[in-house]
């Protein structure tokens, strides 16, 4: 983060504007959103932790999240332009790093993987996901473990990321797949929304069922005409009118 604090406050507002249709003028940001005040918050906080006042910078930063009901380790790295919408429940790790002009929507995580398992292993290694450039992250999405989501990609609404994704994709559903589509460099897309078709292998193995069963049916009927035509089996009409030419039982005299 080599931008000075005032340098990238200001981006942050520029942010705000360009992104939120909803915003009307620089002082609504500044005294009515709480993305921002979250964010401001943070920026004050890491250049504490980066001074090793670290308790400080985990106390006020305790503070903004009583405030904000966001909460952003003040380790974490966030560059410029970086964009909070709503942003009730998003909490973003300590060794996150966050790229330039990144959004973020609310109840989103930027987590490890199993903190609670092992945790003295996990200490002072990078564990938290890595945002680069131009990415939309949407509401409720999950990103965790040390993942990278690649520039200009977009995250959909209620995705559960566990793997690198490549740049320039959309990456939606459970665990997240990509949709076959390129995002524009400039494009924005809200909550990370993006038309395109979805890889979606369970619709993958059905369509392959179908086609193998209508495969097995046309083999079928291809041996009953095999067999039909060998054994000449008569039809049902003709079972019919031959039982009909039998004798009826009892003589006549």
């Amino acid at each position: 983060m080599s931008k000075n604090l005032l340098t990238l406050i200001l981006s942050d507002l520029k942010a705000a504007i360009k992104r939120d249709p909803a915003a009307r003028n620089i002082f609504e940001i500044i005294f009515t959103y709480s993305g921002f005040h979250a964010t401001l918050i943070h920026r004050i906080c890491n250049l504490l932790w980066r001074c090793r006042l670290k308790f400080v910078a985990r106390f006020l930063g305790n503070i903004s999240r009583i405030l904000t009901s966001i909460e952003i380790h003040p380790a974490a790295k966030i560059e410029e332009g970086f964009f909070i919408d709503h942003g009730v429940g998003l909490v973003i790790g300590e060794t996150t790093i966050i790229g330039k002009n990144v959004t973020i929507y609310q109840q989103t995580t930027l987590g490890g993987l199993s903190p609670s398992v092992d945790s003295d292993s996990q200490r002072n290694i990078k564990r938290h996901p890595t945002i680069q450039d131009n990415v939309i992250v949407g509401s409720g999405a999950q990103i965790l473990g040390p993942v990278t989501i690649g520039k200009n990609s977009r995250i959909g609404a209620n995705a559960v990321v566990l793997k690198d994704v490549p740049e320039n994709i959309t990456y939606v559903g459970v665990p997240a797949r990509k949709i076959e589509a390129k995002n524009s460099n400039d494009s924005f897309n809200a909550y990370g929304i993006s038309e395109g078709k979805i890889d979606d292998p369970n619709k993958k193995s059905i369509h392959a069922l179908f086609k193998e069963i209508y495969s097995l049916n046309e083999k079928i009927e291809k041996l009953k005409k095999q067999i039909s035509d060998t054994y000449k089996i008569p039809s049902g009409e003709q079972i019919k009118l031959k039982s009909n030419d039998k004798p009826k039982s009892g003589t006549q005299k």
